[in-house]
């Protein structure tokens, strides 16, 4: 059995459009989970170690003021496009569309005003919480009004979380949930000691404003294999890395496949990620420095989480042989992508 239950955590500033920040908390037996109606943001994911302790793996804030700063978009849903669109340009059916660059010379996580930043409409389901927004046309500059539902159910030690889409023109869409984790529990220095695997060949590789060079490249014989297990410290060591922030392709199918695991020993918190999405970005808070205080005021250095990012593959948009991230007014997007949580 799941409960749920739902309390105001706080109210926007008038500048931001006012209005009330709701928190969902979402409770099994091994995990409870809280997530707010701002950015559909998991504000908090409590899970079991080998002991039967409960510890926050997730980073963010204890406090609305923290969101609504400048943050690494910490536990929210990102979108129209999550990820980068080099130089910030697209055409779609013959027409050029020029979007806010807010990552160098791109466009980063859906602009300067994108899903993470506005407040979602939500209606409490028996097991979760369905978040509802309009994406009105030209928001960001993207086409179409974008009707999307994102709804998050836990069941047991299983997180879901499906992502719903329908457009009046056509338009690129990606969405995914930007949570930072950390299994050894928030806060904690780095995540050297977790062991990753991802069940990717192939990989994309960037150019130096991390854009996709349109090359996808085998993961055999270089620091990108991570098909078998890893220590993430020695891993990074061994192939000279200053970490990842890299999409990795997954087998092409709808139906729903392991993408990665993750795993802290001395804990042995375990973390299995599902999905049905062609790609998973995988990241390890490279930019994180120290400078941002967290729950508990914590600091957060370098590496001291990391992200799964389910989702499509980069720039796509400019890429006619990548997956296509083209929605058309008469289709549905419809992914899903579950998180599964055990301690052994």
């Amino acid at each position: 059995m799941t409960e749920v239950r739902r309390e105001v955590f706080g109210q926007m500033p008038q500048e931001e459009g006012g209005g009330v920040v709701e928190k969902f908390i979402l409770k099994s037996d091994t995990v409870k989970v809280e997530i707010l109606s701002l950015g559909c943001i998991i504000a908090a994911l409590e899970t079991k170690d080998r002991d039967g302790k409960f510890s926050d793996v997730v980073l963010g804030f204890d406090t609305l003021e923290g969101y609504t700063r400048k943050h690494p978009f910490f536990g929210a849903v990102v979108g129209r496009v999550a990820n980068r669109i080099a130089k910030g340009r697209f055409t779609v059916e013959g027409k050029e569309y020029q979007l806010f660059l807010n990552n160098g010379p791109n466009s980063l996580h859906g602009g300067a005003r994108g899903f993470d930043k506005v407040l979602w409409s939500p209606q409490v389901l028996p097991n979760g919480v369905c978040f509802f927004r309009l994406s009105p046309d030209g928001e960001e500059s993207y086409p179409g009004d974008l009707k999307v539902w994102v709804t998050y159910t836990l069941s047991g030690g299983e997180l879901a979380i499906n992502y719903r889409a329908q457009t009046s023109k056509t338009t690129p869409i990606n969405l995914t949930n930007h949570a930072y984790f950390n299994l050894a529990g928030q806060g904690s220095q780095d995540v050297y000691d977790h062991e990753i695997s991802i069940e990717a060949d192939a990989y994309l590789p960037v150019d130096d404003t991390k854009i996709p060079t349109g090359e996808v490249a085998a993961v055999q014989g270089t620091g990108f294999d991570l098909r078998q297990p890893v220590e993430l410290g020695k891993h990074l060591q061994k192939f000279h890395l200053d970490g990842f922030d890299h999409n990795f392709c997954l087998q092409q199918a709808q139906a729903r496949r392991l993408a990665a695991r993750a795993r802290h020993p001395p804990t042995g918190r375990a973390m299995e990620v599902y999905t049905t999405q062609p790609g998973i970005q995988f990241y390890t808070g490279n930019n994180l420095d120290g400078s941002l205080k967290g729950k508990g005021a914590v600091v957060y250095p370098k590496h001291s989480a990391f992200c799964l990012e389910t989702q499509n593959w980069p720039d796509a948009v400019n890429k006619p042989h990548f997956p296509s991230a083209l929605l058309r007014p008469g289709e549905e997007y419809n992914h899903t992508t579950w998180l599964l949580f055990n301690a052994a």
